[in-house]
């Protein structure tokens, strides 16, 4: 659906004339600062397939620290491999990395730990690895990576477009104090019934990632 999809879905809901261009008057420009402030909550609230992809580093000799390409800094990690040397890599704090690098000399050989280290200029997260690398290796970063605002007619939205746009109504509803029928904490209801129907039914494509396990 796209970003024009969704606005025109939500000001008919408000009983507002539909537009043809998301700017075209003071409202409508605020409703898509609505839906997007919708789309961020609804995105937040679990890791979405749709937002799951892979992103591939390869490394060069003696370079430990690598931008997250197209990342930014509101994504999350499920897992990193390197695939050149099959290995699952292991998340390790700052501190243990500050004692590999600065308190020790730092070994070299394939990655197999990572840890975040800042933003590079682009607003992408960087990692650094560990060992230093001595060659080319293949990493593999399996990763949420949220989109970024909708600002275009034509953006498409990939998350599920009925929690936002139920959400984004219950914004609206709030901010304007009436909307000739359904309260605002009924709105705010429906749009959770709407998120949770949405997680449940994503879920049961990794249910792994909704069961507890003991050790």
């Amino acid at each position: 659906m796209t970003y024009l999809d969704i606005v025109n879905n939500v000001l008919r809901r408000l009983r507002e004339d539909t537009v043809t261009t998301v700017n075209a008057n003071t409202y409508s420009t605020m409703v898509g600062d609505f839906i997007n402030d919708a789309k961020q909550l609804v995105e937040n609230a679990w890791d979405w397939s749709n937002l799951r992809s892979t992103l591939t580093l390869t490394t060069a000799a003696d370079d430990y620290t690598y931008s997250l390409t197209g990342y930014q800094d509101q994504g999350k990690i499920l897992n990193i491999i390197n695939d050149t040397s099959n290995i699952v890599m292991e998340y390790k704090p700052q501190t243990w990395f500050d004692d590999k690098f600065l308190v020790n000399t730092p070994a070299s050989g394939a990655p197999q730990y990572y840890t975040f280290s800042g933003i590079d200029g682009s607003g992408d997260a960087q990692i650094d690895v560990y060992p230093k690398p001595d060659g080319v290796y293949s990493i593999k970063v399996k990763s949420v990576i949220r989109n970024v605002a909708l600002s275009s007619d034509s953006d498409t939205l990939a998350i599920p477009s009925h929690p936002v746009i139920h959400m984004a109504v219950a914004l609206l509803a709030r901010e304007r104090g009436e909307t000739g029928g359904t309260s605002t904490p009924e709105y705010f209801a429906l749009a959770d019934k709407y998120l949770s129907d949405a997680v449940a039914l994503d879920a049961q494509k990794h249910p792994e990632e909704t069961i507890f396990y003991t050790p």
